[in-house]
C-alpha cells in the first residue's frame, strides 16, 4: 500500500522491492574526444553514475543485480539504441538531467527530456495530483538566462549541495583533488534527492515514446546545429495562444451530460474519467515542455475582432468541443473564423470514444463540424487535418500536438509583419515584428508521429 504524509504519497519497503524499475535515468551530453588517442571524455560521467548507483543501493532495500540507474553504455551491443531508451523513459522513477552548455545544445538530450515531462504530464492529467520527478544536476554550471523554459521552471535549490557545487559543477569538483570532499557531498545529496523524489511522485510506468520521432524540449534548431541566417539564438520560450471554444457546465445543449464541463470553457475535459484534469492544461502543459510560453483563454470571452489584415503576434492552438457549435451564435462567430485566412491558428477537436453520448450523436456532431470549418478540415498539413477531424484519446491528443503546434509556428513566421533592418541597409534580411519572434526563426518542422492519411498530399504551402 501507499502510505501518505502531509498530502505526499510514498511507496513502501515491500513495494520498493518488488519494484525492480531503475530509480533514475541519467541524460548528459555526449563530450567529443580531443585529439587523437585522447581518453574518453565521458568517463568522469560514468564514473559520477557509479557513485550515484552505490548510494542509492545503500538507501534502499533494493535487491541484488536490480538497477539502481541508467545511463547509454548501460545498453549492450546489439540491442536497439532508440527502442531500449524508450523502455528505460517509460519505466524509470526520476528524470537526472546533468546540466552544461553542450546539453542543451543536444537535440539528443532534448528528446530524453521531452519523453519523460510528457509522462510527467499524462501522470498528473490521470491522478490529478502533480507529479515532479526531473531532479537537475549541474556538471559545468548553466547561467540563468541560458536556460530553456522546462529548466528555467524547475524549482531547484542546488546550494544545498554545496556552494563550491553551484561555482564549479560536479565535472569541476571530480577533476581536481582539492575538491573530493565537495564532491562525495553533492553526489550523496543528489543520490539522497533522487530516492525521496522517486518514492514521493511514485509515477507508474507508461506506454514508450517513439524516441527518433519524439520533439526536443528545448525548441527546434537548423539540421546542421546553427541559428538560421540572421537570426538571434535565445533559448527563451516562445509565446503560444491555447484556446478552448467549449460550452459551460451552465450553457450546455439540451441533454448534454454535465460531467465533462466547468463553471468556464477552459474547464473542459472530453477525456474524463481516464484523465481528472481539464485538457486546455494538460495543453499548456505540452507546449510547455516544447519550450513555448502559453497563455490559456477561452474562444467566447475574446473578444478582438477577425481581421486576417492584421499580422499575427503569436501562434495559436484553438480547441474546440463539437457540442459547442450547437449553441447558433457560436457557431456563427466559429464559421466567420474559418473563413478568415487564418493559418498560424491550429484546430485541433477532441472526442473520446468512450463518451456514449457523442458517439451517439457521431453523424450531427461531424456534419455541423464540416458545415462550420470547411477551411480549416482541408488545411494544412496532414496532421493537422487530422486532428481538425477528431482526436480520440489523451494519449493521441499528446502524440498529435508537437506536430500542430510547429505547423502552427511556422505559418506564423509565413504571416508575422516584417520590418527593415535599423540604418536602413539593403543587405541584412528584414525582422520579423512581434513578441519574441526571433525564437521562432529557429523552428524547423518534425516529423509526423501520428499521421492518420500517411500518402495524403501535403498542402500547406498551397493554403497560406
Amino acid at each position: 500500500m501507499f502510505i501518505q504524509d502531509g498530502g505526499r504519497v510514498h511507496a513502501s519497503s515491500q513495494q520498493r522491492a518488488a519494484d525492480q524499475r531503475p530509480y533514475f535515468f541519467l541524460s548528459y551530453a555526449h563530450t567529443p574526444r580531443y585529439g587523437a588517442g585522447g581518453p574518453d571524455p565521458d568517463m568522469w560521467v560514468e564514473r559520477l553514475f557509479r557513485d550515484l548507483c552505490g548510494h542509492v543501493m545503500a538507501l534502499t532495500d533494493l535487491p541484488a543485480g536490480a538497477p539502481a540507474g541508467f545511463m547509454d553504455r548501460e545498453i549492450r551491443s546489439g540491442e536497439g539504441w532508440s527502442e531500449r531508451l524508450a523502455e528505460v523513459l517509460a519505466t524509470c522513477r526520476v528524470f537526472v538531467p546533468l546540466f552544461s552548455p553542450r546539453y542543451f545544445a543536444s537535440e539528443m538530450c532534448g528528446k530524453e527530456w521531452y519523453a519523460f515531462a510528457q509522462r510527467e504530464i499524462y501522470h498528473q492529467a490521470k491522478s490529478n495530483r502533480p507529479a515532479e520527478a526531473i531532479v537537475p544536476a549541474l556538471w559545468v554550471p548553466v547561467p540563468p538566462e541560458q536556460l530553456p523554459g522546462p529548466a528555467e521552471r524547475l524549482q531547484f535549490n542546488h546550494r544545498a549541495f554545496g556552494d563550491r557545487y553551484v561555482t564549479d559543477g560536479l565535472y569541476g569538483l571530480i577533476k581536481l583533488r582539492i575538491f573530493a570532499e565537495e564532491y562525495e557531498r553533492a553526489v550523496y545529496e543528489l543520490a539522497k534527492r533522487i530516492v525521496s523524489v522517486a518514492d514521493t511522485a511514485a509515477m507508474g510506468p507508461s506506454r514508450p515514446l517513439d524516441y527518433r520521432q519524439a520533439p526536443s524540449a528545448f525548441g527546434t534548431q537548423d539540421p546542421a546545429g546553427a541559428p538560421a541566417p540572421g537570426a538571434v539564438r535565445s533559448s527563451g520560450p516562445r509565446p503560444i495562444q491555447v484556446t478552448v471554444a467549449a460550452p459551460t457546465r451552465h450553457d450546455l445543449p439540451p441533454g448534454r451530460d454535465a460531467e465533462y464541463y466547468g463553471d468556464m470553457p477552459q474547464d473542459w475535459n472530453p477525456y474524463y474519467p481516464d484523465a481528472h484534469r481539464p485538457l486546455a492544461y494538460v495543453a499548456r502543459d505540452l507546449v510547455r515542455a516544447l519550450n513555448y510560453q502559453a497563455t490559456v483563454g477561452s474562444f467566447d470571452h475574446d473578444t478582438s475582432p477577425l481581421d486576417s489584415k492584421q499580422p499575427p503576434t503569436r501562434p495559436e492552438l484553438l480547441i474546440i468541443d463539437r457540442w459547442a457549435l450547437e449553441d447558433e451564435e457560436r457557431r456563427e462567430r466559429l464559421a466567420a473564423f474559418d473563413a478568415e485566412n487564418r493559418p498560424w491558428v491550429s484546430v485541433v477537436v477532441p472526442w473520446n470514444r468512450d463518451d456514449h453520448q457523442s458517439r451517439a450523436a457521431e453523424s450531427e456532431l461531424s456534419a455541423t463540424l464540416e458545415q462550420t470549418l470547411p477551411t480549416k478540415l482541408s488545411q494544412g498539413r496532414a496532421a493537422c487535418r487530422a486532428a481538425a477531424r477528431g482526436v480520440p484519446s489523451m494519449e493521441a491528443f499528446g502524440q498529435i500536438l508537437p506536430q500542430v503546434v510547429e505547423a502552427a509556428a511556422q505559418q506564423y513566421l509565413r504571416h508575422a509583419q516584417v520590418y527593415p533592418p535599423a540604418g536602413g541597409s539593403h543587405t541584412e534580411r528584414p525582422r520579423l515584428r512581434g513578441p519574441m519572434a526571433a525564437e521562432y526563426a529557429t523552428t524547423h518542422f518534425i516529423p509526423d508521429m501520428l499521421d492518420q492519411a500517411p500518402d495524403a498530399e501535403d498542402t500547406d504551402d498551397s493554403q497560406s
